[in-house]
């Protein structure tokens, strides 16, 4: 200070040594400004380090707090992963454990213990894997070597390999091992019981070889067994190949219902089976076609005698939900190496062989011959030719008159399809209709039967009847009496000028609903006759169940009768007598003689019908000849 005032004191000095009060004065009032000016910037800084400190601590007060809560959120956050982990660690599937570089146990979670059958006690972390493997030892759960077991692993993992293994435990399940090794020389072992992986794999590849209906081989496993069994035809052994398929099946479906057909494809495998051992495969190879390894074959009998036995195993009837079934099988049958060496060829000629024996009747075998693939192409050519026959209207009827015997009028004219193929010429009904009604177009021609012969049986004469032929496939579809009714509505045919055909056959096959169907026919108007009576095993019974207006006598009955065949006459005159007793109509078929007409009057017959009455003639004709139905002698048409 005083230095200060020593300095403002000299710089107020005059030169002659005196000083100058008002500079002095000025000086000492701006050193004191100065000064106070300097307080107060010191103080303004004291202030500002101040707040800045408060504020720094402000600051590092909040971000203390933030780590605090941080940590404290970390600290849950870890501890509910740990819980997370730990749950997840438990309810595993697989058994897990970790073991370190020293081959000592980490962790491990409780589905090992569950699955090795250990306590708690038995299982800790810190002991060596060979110690772990001796305890699973002792309670039956390992079989191995502990001890090698441990040392082989350890070398695997030091070398950074994984290891996998399945061992199979005495309770019948197996676990799949993997030991997958760790940066830090550790490693990580999962257990996991694939006992029913195991189970649905082998389902899966049974279910990829076997038919999930019938659970029989399917095509696939055919030809692989096929394959193999003909490996052993080189050494000079054969063996036989049955293909085959039932007879009128798709009518079954299309009449009955999808859930019977595949109801009577499960009673046919089991008959199947039942017909063959064990070493024999049998195999369902499509829908209703089945097929048959018949190795280390002896001789051509052999095949014959196992084909004739399926035969008759599939022909006897079945019941079905209470529904009567009767079906056939046609068996084709190739030999190798005769017939060929490779699957492919042998149930190809097998086929062949199939489709002779649906065209020699059905219900029969045939043995391949080298023949047979001319015939089998012809046949189907017929088959493709037969679809275009109904688009393109090349079905036509003819007609043939039927002779009441007591006034000597025709009362009714049967209509039977004819077929003019534009290149073949007129086909033969007993060549196209067996093969219809395989292809289940039997149906849609009958429906235009019955149309086309309603229609014209509404241009005759008021009296004049008209009859039909049903087929067995026709008579089991349950449209049946909406298409009969349909076809007399829109021909504006009276249904008392209908008769309807059919053959015992029908009435073996679905009775009760065969039944039913007639009788609702019946109580429309329309007549019912059963055609070829005397031909099946029990005709007699079906006529308590049903009262038939007409009684067709086969003409078996008919084509070999004379004045001399005693026993012939006595069964026509009985048959007349039991249709008279129950007010039915008898008509005798296949009438072809002047004697043959007296006979059949003779033994009481209503009706008569065969070539000596008149052929079958087109509607032009027989209407001209139903034009003038006047009383008249029997003669050939």
């Amino acid at each position: 200070m005083h230095r200060l005032f020593a300095r403002q004191r000299a710089q107020a000095t005059t030169p002659d040594g005196g000083v100058d009060l008002d500079m002095l004065g000025r000086l000492v009032t701006e050193a004191y400004e100065q000064t106070e000016r300097d307080h107060r910037r010191a103080d303004r800084s004291i202030t500002l380090m101040v707040d800045e400190l408060d504020q720094l601590n402000r600051t590092l007060e909040r971000q203390v707090a933030e780590r605090t809560v941080a940590l404290a959120n970390r600290e849950t956050e870890l501890r509910e992963q740990n819980l997370r982990f730990d749950a997840a660690l438990s309810n595993m599937s697989q058994a897990l454990l970790m073991f370190d570089a020293n081959s000592r146990l980490v962790i491990f979670n409780k589905r090992y213990c569950e699955m090795y059958g250990l306590s708690p006690d038995d299982i800790k972390p810190g002991m060596l894997l060979a110690d772990l493997l001796h305890r699973r030892q002792a309670v039956g759960t390992y079989s191995g070597n502990p001890d090698e077991y441990a040392v082989a692993l350890k070398a695997m993992i030091a070398r950074g390999e994984t290891f996998n293994t399945s061992i199979e435990l005495p309770n019948g399940r197996t676990i799949e091992i993997c030991n997958s090794p760790m940066p830090d020389g550790g490693w990580v072992a999962t257990h996991e019981d694939i006992t029913e992986r195991r189970r649905a794999e082998k389902v899966i590849a049974h279910m990829a070889h076997h038919d999930s209906l019938t659970d029989l081989p399917n095509r696939v496993l055919f030809q692989e067994r096929l394959a193999d069994t003909l490996l052993h035809t080189k050494n000079g052994n054969r063996l036989a190949v049955f293909y085959l398929d039932l007879d009128n099946f798709k009518a079954v479906n299309d009449t009955l219902g999808h859930q019977f057909g595949d109801e009577l494809l499960k009673r046919v495998a089991e008959r199947l089976r039942g017909c063959v051992d064990d070493n024999i495969t049998v195999a369902r190879v499509g829908g209703d076609e089945f097929a048959v390894i018949l190795p280390d074959l002896a001789s051509l009998d052999d095949a014959a005698a196992l084909a004739e036995r399926i035969c008759e195993a599939i022909r006897e009837p079945y019941d079905l939900f209470g529904h009567g079934v009767v079906t056939e099988t046609s068996i084709g049958i190739a030999i190798a190496p005769d017939d060929g060496t490779l699957p492919n060829h042998l149930l190809k000629n097998a086929d062949m062989a199939l489709y002779r024996a649906k065209a020699d009747g059905r219900g029969v075998f045939r043995f391949f011959e080298a023949e047979m693939d001319a015939t089998i192409k012809a046949r189907r050519a017929l088959e493709n030719s037969l679809r275009e026959a109904l688009v393109e209207g090349q079905f036509t009827l003819h007609y043939q008159p039927i002779l009441n015997l007591d006034d000597n009028r025709i009362p009714c004219c049967e209509a039977l399809i004819r077929w003019k193929h534009p290149e073949r010429g007129m086909v033969a009904p007993g060549e196209f209709i067996p093969v219809a009604e395989e292809m289940g177009l039997i149906v849609a021609i009958g429906e235009w039967v019955l149309r086309q012969a309603c229609a014209d049986a509404a241009t005759w004469p008021n009296n004049t009847k008209v009859a039909v032929n049903l087929s067995p496939i026709q008579m089991l579809n349950a449209k049946l009496v909406p298409v009969v009714v349909g076809a007399l509505a829109a021909a504006g045919l009276p249904a008392s000028r209908l008769e309807l055909e059919i053959t015992e056959s029908v009435l073996m096959q679905n009775t009760e609903a065969t039944v039913a169907a007639l009788h609702q026919l019946r109580s429309l108007g329309v007549r019912i006759s059963m055609d070829d009576f005397g031909t099946g095993f029990s005709s007699l019974s079906y006529l308590r169940r049903f009262p038939f207006d007409k009684l067709k006598i086969d003409r078996c009955f008919i084509s070999d009768l004379s004045k001399d065949d005693e026993s012939g006459l006595a069964i026509v005159r009985s048959v007349t007598a039991l249709a008279n007793s129950l007010g039915m109509v008898t008509t005798a078929e296949g009438v072809e003689t002047a004697e043959q007409l007296d006979l059949v009057r003779m033994v009481g017959c209503t009706e008569v019908q065969g070539y000596y009455i008149g052929r079958p003639q087109p509607l032009k004709e027989v209407s001209r000849l139903l034009a003038d139905n006047l009383p008249r002698q029997a003669k050939s048409a």
